[in-house]
């Protein structure tokens, strides 16, 4: 899913990162990103997932994929992470966000990106809907493309529909940080990529973004960068 980064936001948009979706530490020279993450490159990431037979899914093969899925994330570490991302061309992709994640961020970072602590959600052959015309902000970046950045607008709140990882049916309607980690996970299903929705004068490091932006408005960053915000609602 996303890495981290200091917010950059104004009350109605909000700045930071997604890593595959969730947050990764700072690329260092041991370790660029997770080894078992696939990178930008490799043809799953850019194919449509096959949808999952209900009747796999109570297997111990697909449980078993199940949970490396939550293992990797947790390991990134990431608040969501798709199949195609381990080179596996299915429908699912699981979210997830922590206690300990949010203790890194100050009570501001948590308002503006309307985050808060969720368990681990599995989803198999998913269908995400944007609720009203909302749109948001982001820098995203992805552990699939590790150690770049990017501003991606995105609907504000949707709803998901698809089976947990028993095959039972689910729904739920979330907003802010976890409705942009769906929206980027589920994208990892169709093949698409979040630099393919970037605004591409935005695409840089994350460290250049961090340095450049830390604690800015992200008017002021919008600006800076030659990017247009969305309207407000």
């Amino acid at each position: 899913m996303l890495p981290d980064l200091r917010p950059l936001a104004a009350p109605s948009l909000v700045l930071a990162l997604l890593a595959g979706c969730a947050p990764s530490p700072p690329a260092t020279a041991t370790r660029l990103h997770h080894p078992e993450i696939i990178q930008l490159g490799e043809p799953t990431l850019r194919r449509r997932a096959s949808e999952v037979d209900p009747r796999r899914i109570r297997t111990p093969e697909f449980q078993a994929l199940v949970d490396r899925l939550i293992r990797v994330m947790r390991e990134a570490p990431g608040v969501g992470l798709a199949a195609p991302q381990l080179g596996v061309p299915l429908r699912v992709f699981v979210m997830e966000d922590r206690e300990e994640l949010l203790r890194k961020q100050t009570p501001l970072e948590l308002a503006e990106r309307e985050r808060v602590a969720y368990p681990v959600r599995v989803w198999v052959n998913p269908e995400v809907s944007p609720i009203g015309e909302r749109r948001a902000t982001f820098f995203e970046g992805c552990l699939s493309v590790a150690g770049f950045a990017g501003v991606v607008e995105r609907s504000h709140e949707v709803e998901l529909r698809g089976l947990d990882q028993n095959g039972v049916p689910q729904t739920w309607r979330v907003r802010g940080w976890p409705a942009r980690t769906a929206q980027h996970e589920q994208d990892h299903l169709d093949g698409t990529v979040y630099v393919d929705r970037m605004a591409t004068r935005s695409f840089m490091r994350l460290e250049a973004a961090r340095e450049r932006f830390g604690g800015r408005p992200i008017a002021e960053i919008l600006h800076e960068i030659g990017v247009t915000p969305p309207a407000p609602p």
